[in-house]
């Protein structure tokens, strides 16, 4: 068994961090810092490098639930815990990038915001980044879930959060659990619909995103909006 006391200093992950950057450490690395220690007679490399195995990829791993988390030898809520924090931090970092700034200047921040918080979801909802005049975000809101095959979308309660908000422009999301993000004709067809509900008070549809398994399509640059 390699534990992390065996092993070089140059090569322990904390020093290595230290020394060099977190970009230079794997994501086994990575991951045993985040555990801290080892358990169960596992080192906590092996335990980091038994995950990443058993969950498929750094993405499935950071997905799963608490359950089946805490089924993996050596981890229990307290490392779960961990991980998800670690999550909810990096989504938060994206929202502070879109929010100081215009989202129409960030295309590829707000793309990624979009993706952490809508791929993962296993029902379809529907969710709405209110801006104001500069573009700079206001408020995120889910404001409809549905199933994994769609969610019903109301037109008047999209208008009444805007009006709340008191914003000048929005981008729609929604995910598709299918993992296929090809806007359908129901999304065409429910953004026009938006679009001309909103633009009676002057609040204008820049995007809708719709995120898949892999990618995000916006309408924006497919020339749908």
């Amino acid at each position: 068994m390699v534990t992390v006391i065996t092993l070089p200093p140059q090569d322990r992950p904390r020093e290595k961090l230290l020394k060099c950057g977190a970009e230079h450490l794997t994501n086994v690395e990575l991951l045993a810092l985040i555990i801290g220690s080892g358990s169960c007679g596992l080192s906590v490399l092996d335990i980091a490098s038994n995950l990443l195995a058993e969950s498929g990829s750094l993405r499935d791993l950071l997905e799963i639930d608490q359950q089946e988390f805490v089924s993996n030898k050596g981890v229990g809520e307290v490392a779960y815990c961990r991980i998800q924090a670690m999550k909810e931090l990096a989504t938060r970092h994206l929202y502070e990038s879109i929010s100081n700034g215009d989202t129409m200047d960030n295309p590829t921040i707000t793309r990624q915001f979009l993706i952490s918080k809508l791929r993962h979801l296993r029902h379809e909802v529907f969710a709405v980044l209110f801006l104001d005049n500069a573009h700079r975000v206001i408020h995120y809101e889910t404001l409809f879930h549905g199933t994994i095959n769609g969610a019903s979308v109301y037109p008047r309660r999209v208008l009444e959060r805007a009006m709340a908000h008191n914003c000048a422009a929005v981008i729609l999301a929604h995910n598709h659990p299918s993992g296929v993000a090809e806007p359908s004709q129901a999304d065409t067809q429910i953004t026009e619909t938006l679009k001309k509900t909103l633009a009676m008070v002057d609040i204008r549809v820049l995007d809708h995103f719709v995120i898949g398994e892999a990618e995000a399509v916006s309408f924006a640059e497919r020339g749908l909006i």
